[in-house]
């Protein structure tokens, strides 16, 4: 799966290979769907039987002088997120075919870059050794970076510079909370660290150790109030750089709590949980109401994540099975929602020539109407209607706070809970607004250059496959959930 995009990536590299736009990003299409066929054959050869054991591994000698060992595999908890990646990735670069961003900038540059992304992602949903899994957690930041500097909007240059910044920032306190760990266990290897859940590190180091790894992922995540790059990277960036950063990057932050951070220090998870989960349910209800203030419809989805993901930290704050589900289902939900929104909005400004709420007006259901039924279908999938992937994640994770995990305070976290559920009817109002002012009345907003524009047989292809998954994971949660529970008891130590 890797190989694939970066040869791709590679090819790109030749000045006269593929000469000609189109052809480039055809090409990227066609890397990128091989590398999506690679991911569902991974699908069909893994054991679901016993998807707790660590599958279709890949065990070598990397630097033997220092211990470090490529190690890469997947078990339930990534397998859904290594699947997600690479069909997300897909349906970006088949939307650029018709819908490149930016006029007259290098389409070669930007197929290359998702292709490196792409790479980056996969290894670290797939790493198994620390060391491993930080060199793919930063191999993201610089592509990401370029995507947003070179092909986003009017405040572009300053919106990357936050993001960068901030995510090396997170780096530095990460990688320093992984060191500390493996000096003390004196191993790299995450299934070890994840089989031993602790031992041999003093509780010390595990408190301060997990705070530093807890604070790195959190900036990633984002958790409130570390939340302060994405608004900007997610107004400015183009809308595949919205899609894959709203979709996937924002889940290795969460994905590496669940994976490096609660099996490598558990005492320390357990000190600092009711933290967590503090932060978590603030970020909940400060993201709805940041939502009901905004007025550029990016900016708006892009506060949504700050909260949908506080349900996600939530879930991870219970320290239980059920919160830990939560969690990674929220995670799937979240990248397959939120992917379509950005997709939307992206086709209305395409459409319209401005993402502003005022400057749009209303009436789109007369303007546009099929393009208003798929952003009704993805609002109401995002506020939690029962049915549909949003509603799973969220139900979970206060289900999981309603019930902790043994050792901490249920007091605390039983207000966690009411606060998370007003969080929830918040949530659904700011989407209910935003519909009513878009989509209903008459049209009143600025014709674009596509103004009214029928959807095309690309945005169709794009979409579908999102709209599908939400279906079919919100009628279906055990297609999930039988995936994930094993590993998940496994990695709580079978609690």
């Amino acid at each position: 799966m890797m190989a694939l995009p970066l040869l791709g990536a590679l090819a790109l590299l030749v000045p006269a290979f593929l000469p000609g736009d189109d052809a480039v990003r055809r090409f990227g299409v066609g890397v990128s769907g091989a590398t999506l066929l690679v991911a569902l054959s991974a699908l069909t050869a893994f054991d679901f039987g016993d998807p707790a054991r660590m599958q279709l591994e890949v065990d070598r000698a990397w630097a033997p002088s220092i211990g470090l060992r490529l190690h890469l595999g997947a078990d339930g908890i990534s397998l859904p997120l290594v699947v997600l990646t690479a069909l997300l990735t897909f349906l970006c670069l088949l939307y650029t075919v018709k819908h490149p961003p930016g006029d007259g900038r290098s389409v070669r540059l930007l197929v290359a870059l998702v292709l490196v992304l792409e790479v980056g992602l996969l290894g670290t949903f797939t790493a198994l050794d620390m060391i491993v899994f930080f060199v793919f957690f930063e191999v993201v930041l610089i592509p990401m970076y370029a995507i947003i500097a070179i092909w986003g909007g009017a405040a572009r240059r300053a919106a990357a510079t936050k993001f960068i910044l901030y995510t090396l920032l997170g780096s530095g306190l990460l990688l320093a909370g992984m060191l500390l760990v493996a000096v003390n266990a004196g191993t790299l290897d995450l299934t070890q660290l994840a089989r031993t859940h602790g031992a041999g590190v003093p509780r010390g180091v595990q408190l301060t150790a997990f705070a530093l790894m807890g604070l790195g992922f959190a900036i990633k995540a984002p958790m409130w109030p570390l939340h302060t790059w994405l608004p900007d990277a997610h107004t400015e960036a183009p809308t595949v750089g919205s899609v894959l950063l709203a979709g996937v990057l924002l889940k290795m932050g969460t994905y590496g709590l669940v994976r490096v951070a609660l099996p490598a220090a558990p005492a320390g998870a357990e000190f600092w949980a009711p933290w967590l989960g503090l932060l978590a349910v603030v970020g909940i209800v400060y993201g709805a109401l940041a939502c009901l203030a905004q007025r550029d419809l990016k900016r708006m989805i892009a506060y949504s994540s700050v909260g949908h993901m506080g349900f996600v930290l939530l879930g991870i704050a219970t320290l239980t099975p059920v919160g830990v589900n939560a969690a990674l289902f929220g995670n799937i939900a979240h990248g397959l929602i939120t992917g379509l929104l950005f997709f939307l909005a992206g086709a209305v400004k395409d459409r319209y020539g401005t993402g502003d709420l005022d400057e749009l007006g209303g009436g789109l259901l007369a303007s546009a109407p099929r393009l208003a039924a798929l952003l009704t279908f993805a609002c109401v999938a995002s506020l939690g209607l029962p049915g549909l992937a949003g509603f799973w994640g969220e139900m979970l994770a206060l289900l999981g706070a309603y019930r902790p995990g043994g050792g901490l305070p249920r007091g605390v976290f039983l207000a966690f809970t009411a606060v998370g559920a007003a969080g929830a009817v918040l949530t659904a109002a700011y989407f209910l607004r935003l519909l009513a002012r878009l989509t209903h009345g008459r049209p009143a907003g600025r014709a674009g250059p596509g103004g009214g524009a029928a959807v095309s047989a690309y945005e169709y292809a794009a979409w579908a496959p999102l709209i599908a998954l939400t279906l079919l994971v919100g009628l279906w949660p055990k297609t999930l959930l039988d995936v994930t529970t094993a590993p998940v008891r496994a990695l709580l130590g079978g609690g």
